[in-house]
């Protein structure tokens, strides 16, 4: 768990930073480096997207992962609970949504591949040099989310740490399943899923990209499946 508190403790530090910063930025200056922001994103995104080697399983696997965010309704889920800490937290003064930086940091700090090895990696052999780096790029997201969105990005390291925690516990059971191949696969899905992300972060689109979530875990069972069959 070392290495996912020493990434939390990274976030923490980083908004409190953006937060200082954001008192000196204009409306205009902040919209712009929102965009600016959502186009780094959708850089990452679509370079993750290439590491996938079976479009075939992209497909399904965000098919039949919409399907179970949908009946879940994960986003609107995690939107109530940013605006129940918008209540309970936010200033009546603030100009930015508290709910908005909270989702928005919250599935840009776990949608993506070093989140989960790095957890893996942390769990099963006590290595946390990919949860130290995935720490440094998060703490710099955080900065810079927080100048735009505010004190919502804090509060998703508190989800970092549920996230990341429960992969890190549940290592030695998951591992097996998690062959080089079946990473790359999920990278690929997360990656598409972090390209929705940076286009509502624009404000091309307003993709429900939680409900998209669960579609990362579905070449877990895919790709053995796929291999079987010869596909």
């Amino acid at each position: 768990m070392f290495g996912t508190i020493v990434n939390t403790i990274a976030i923490i530090i980083g908004a409190t930073l953006g937060l200082i910063l954001k008192k000196g930025l204009k409306p205009k200056m902040a919209d712009t480096l929102m965009k600016g922001l959502g186009l780094c994103t959708l850089f990452l995104g679509i370079s993750g997207s290439l590491k996938g080697e079976n479009s075939l399983i992209l497909i399904i696997s965000l098919v039949i992962g919409i399907i179970i965010g949908e009946t879940l309704d994960l986003e609107e889920k995690l939107n109530r609970l940013g605006n129940r800490l918008e209540k309970r937290f936010a200033s009546q003064n603030s100009k930015t949504s508290l709910a908005e930086g909270f989702v928005t940091a919250s599935l840009l700090f776990c949608v993506g591949a070093l989140a989960i090895v790095g957890s893996l990696q942390s769990g099963l052999i006590g290595n946390h040099e990919i949860l130290f780096n995935k720490s440094m790029l998060d703490f710099v997201a955080a900065v810079i989310f927080a100048s735009t969105l505010g004190i919502g990005v804090m509060f998703a390291a508190g989800l970092v740490l549920l996230y990341q925690g429960i992969i890190t516990l549940f290592s030695q059971g998951i591992a097996p399943y998690l062959t080089e191949i079946v990473i790359a696969e999920m990278t690929c899905v997360g990656s598409v899923i972090i390209i929705g992300l940076a286009l509502n972060m624009i404000g091309i689109t307003k993709f429900r990209v939680m409900n998209y979530v669960p579609a990362i875990f579905i070449p877990i069972i895919l790709y053995p499946l796929f291999n079987l069959l010869n596909l």
